[in-house]
């Protein structure tokens, strides 16, 4: 079984699930996830996890975002993109700069409320598949951050932007809202993911070259370690006489194990045993003066 996180472009016209599905295929293996749905027309990276990088995937949507996006203005739709049908058509009559500084505004901070046409749950059941039977309802708003915007075009009544974002934030309704600022409404054209946390599009491969790369025999050089995704969390290596504990996914004691680096109470580590093999991560609990298994990645004690 293949183990680890390939950085996937997905192109248009497949859903994420699509593209899961696909590489099942292709990699003859179930055990296949990915870290975050893009909407079918949206493009870019996708980093999908495979065999016990799937536990990765909570880690993985933590990330910030990129994207390239081309907002209409004028328009708007029940999608807040240009997929949906259209619910009101304004004349745009707002100048270049006042675009800009509307743009601009949502730098910083704000609260997003969730579209309807979104993967979220409400009462258990998916705010889309309400949408879909033309259900509206109300959405709790959420905290995002929109960490930089860069203008590359205006050219009315369209506006190309490069927005770097925090976790859960929508694209789409960050559009919509931008749109609602100026008065004129506002739905996002297209959207390019451009980089997902340390995945970016430059080193992403789409299924057809993944079927290349399958023939040719060289996935591995291709599929990140899950050792290698989680290099930013400190070490500590287990004593021999430690390793038959971690070995079965049991809790250690502090004076079991070795740090280079100070750990804080509930910061997470990568475990490994006395021959450098890593294991998983574990939570340093400072009242019990141990660390605790949080997610094993071994398939099999050595």
């Amino acid at each position: 079984m293949l183990n680890g996180v390939l950085n996937i472009y997905k192109e248009k016209s497949y859903t994420s699930h699509d593209v899961v599905a696909k590489m099942r295929g292709i990699l003859r293996q179930k055990k296949i996830g990915h870290t975050g749905t893009l909407d079918p027309d949206a493009q870019g990276v996708l980093p999908v996890c495979l065999g016990q990088a799937t536990k990765l995937c909570q880690f993985l949507t933590d990330h910030d975002k990129v994207y390239q996006a081309v907002m209409r203005l004028g328009i708007e739709t029940d999608t807040q993109d240009l997929s949906g049908q259209i619910l009101a058509q304004r004349e745009v009559i707002c100048s270049k700069e006042e675009v800009e500084t509307a743009v601009l505004s949502f730098i910083g901070p704000y609260d997003q409320i969730p579209p309807m046409y979104s993967a979220l749950k409400v009462d258990g059941k998916r705010l889309y598949d309400l949408a879909r039977q033309g259900k509206v309802v109300e959405r709790k708003a959420r905290p995002v951050s929109i960490h930089k915007i860069e203008i590359e075009e205006i050219n009315l009544p369209k506006v190309t932007m490069t927005v770097h974002c925090s976790k859960g934030t929508y694209i789409r309704t960050l559009c919509h809202d931008i749109g609602k600022t100026l008065g004129c409404g506002a739905a996002m054209e297209s959207l390019l993911r451009l980089q997902a946390g340390p995945f970016t599009m430059e080193n992403s491969i789409t299924l057809s070259q993944l079927e290349t790369i399958r023939d040719e025999g060289k996935l591995d050089e291709n599929i990140i370690s899950v050792e290698q995704l989680l290099s930013n969390y400190p070490k500590a290596v287990a004593r021999p006489e430690a390793d038959h504990l971690i070995y079965n996914g049991n809790p250690v004691k502090s004076f079991h194990v070795t740090t280079k680096e100070q750990v804080e109470a509930g910061e997470l580590v990568r475990m490994y045993d006395s021959h450098s093999c890593f294991l998983g991560l574990y939570e340093y609990e400072r009242e019990k003066q141990r660390f605790k298994p949080q997610k094993m990645f071994l398939e099999q004690t050595p």
